[in-house]
């Protein structure tokens, strides 16, 4: 048994000796991450960023744009969307159709009455009427076609 044992200190004596004649592990270098960031030394949610910035999209749109319902290819659902308004109490105008834009039919929301239409009846109204699309833009020109 002390033979044994003395085999297996030597053996592992020489493992140990064998293992150290190898190159050296060096350290990685490692670059500071204040040196990826630059001058962006926060840290920022993306969910933070994106609400910020819809936030203050939102608020430029509602200050300076009219909604614009619409994009209906025939004027039967062009007038069903201006039934459903003026059930929910809504001024509207309704928009002829350009003959040379293939924009179709669109109904201009006025401005007084758009705080009425949230997104939750935009959304409801989407699902009514299948092609139906809103846009906030200027108040000056007509819808343009997609």
């Amino acid at each position: 048994m002390r033979w044994l044992f003395l085999l297996l200190l030597v053996l592992n004596v020489f493992y140990y000796i064998w293992h150290q004649q190898e190159a050296p592990l060096r350290a990685k270098d490692v670059t500071p991450l204040s040196l990826y960031r630059g001058s962006q030394q926060d840290i920022r949610l993306l969910s933070e960023t994106a609400d910020a910035a819809r936030d203050k999209a939102k608020s430029t749109q509602a200050d300076n744009g009219c909604l614009y319902l619409g994009g209906f290819t025939r004027q039967e659902a062009a007038q069903a969307v201006e039934r459903r308004l003026s059930g929910m109490d809504i001024k509207y105008q309704s928009l002829p159709k350009d003959p040379s834009e293939s924009a179709g039919y669109w109904v201009r929301v006025a401005p007084e009455s758009r705080r009425w239409l949230d997104d939750a009846q935009l959304k409801n109204l989407s699902r009514e009427f299948n092609e139906l699309k809103h846009k906030i833009m200027p108040c000056e020109g007509v819808a343009p076609a997609e």
